[in-house]
């Protein structure tokens, strides 16, 4: 039991090989993993995003779920430090999508 009662549930990245998500430009990127930060404050979101490009192979695409202001304006700055590209941000009903590439 957690401090409040309740275990938190484990938020890895999970794989999500055969999904697929339309950037503002048009073009449709497959998306290899998911990272659900949603709840999650910095610096949190930055450690996840930085896990979840290690554990994939380059130019692998991975979107990451945040509804944290900070964390979504947070993520695109770093990606050149964890070798990277952001793609896009797209605003979705109750969260932000960070499209981050592997370079």
């Amino acid at each position: 039991m957690g401090l409040f009662g309740s275990k938190r549930r484990d938020k890895t990245a999970s794989d999500c090989v055969a999904s697929e998500i339309a950037l503002s430009s048009g073009e449709t990127v497959p998306i290899k993993q998911t990272v659900d930060c949603i709840g999650d404050n910095c610096p949190r979101p930055q450690l996840m995003t930085k896990k979840a490009i290690g554990q994939v192979g380059s130019g692998e695409v991975i979107e990451v779920r945040v509804d944290n202001p900070s964390s979504m304006e947070a993520l695109p700055p770093m990606c050149p430090e964890i070798g990277a590209t952001h793609l896009d941000t797209l605003s979705g009903e109750r969260c932000w999508q960070v499209i981050i590439r592997k370079d």
